[in-house]
């Protein structure tokens, strides 16, 4: 039986045997029986490598330790609000920073980003994953939207459905309109400027769907 530590574009943590591709983690969100029990315990939420220095964590979900999380890709840790590891990643957090200091002049300590970064993924009414308000054409590839009611991946003139396991059937992104954004504005920022990572963007599947 799967663990619920997989995280979905909208935060959400459900079981699947479907592992995916980047490694994360949000504190300590399940009990002394292995039980998930919140969505997140505190503001420091990273996307971390696989594999490191070949450090191995068994079993998971150690009483009172961090709670393993796993992501289909790096563009579904984005959407749910994820940044880089500073220790695992190094470089990426550094041109993660980078970045970061064009969208927020002066601001470049972890703290503060992951400070501004849970205003962005937090509904304030509803404590849920908070949706932004966006033009369509202007959003970047790697992006998240719900569309329909499904959280679907921006990818060219397409929106690809998520699944666990990858993406699947696509749809026409539609031309002039608005969409209801998952992924925190400031990281659709960092997509945009070209983002490339030592962890995969995209899921392989992603352009098998989009063709």
């Amino acid at each position: 039986m799967p663990f619920r530590n997989r995280v979905t574009p909208l935060g959400e943590l459900v079981a699947d045997p479907a592992r995916g591709l980047v490694y994360g983690n949000r504190g300590c969100l399940h009990d002394e029986h292995g039980q998930i029990r919140r969505r997140y315990n505190g503001k420091l939420w990273i996307a971390c490598r696989l594999e490191f220095k070949g450090w191995h964590r068994h079993p998971l979900l150690q009483p009172g330790r961090f709670t393993e999380l796993f992501f289909l890709d790096e563009a579904t840790a984005f959407a749910a609000g994820q940044r880089p590891c500073a220790l695992c990643r190094r470089e990426d957090y550094k041109r993660f920073i980078e970045l970061w200091r064009e969208r927020h002049p002066g601001e470049a300590r972890a703290q503060a980003i992951d400070e501004s970064l849970h205003a962005e993924r937090l509904d304030p009414v509803t404590r849920g994953h908070r949706l932004h308000d966006a033009s369509l054409d202007a959003l970047p590839d790697g992006a998240f939207v719900l569309h329909e009611g499904r959280p679907r991946l921006v990818l060219g003139n397409a929106l690809l459905t998520w699944t666990p396991a990858g993406y699947a059937e696509q749809s026409s992104r539609p031309a002039g309109g608005r969409a209801a954004l998952i992924t925190p504005p400031s990281l659709v920022a960092v997509l945009r400027a070209g983002w490339a990572s030592a962890v995969p963007l995209l899921h392989p599947s992603a352009q098998a769907a989009a063709t």
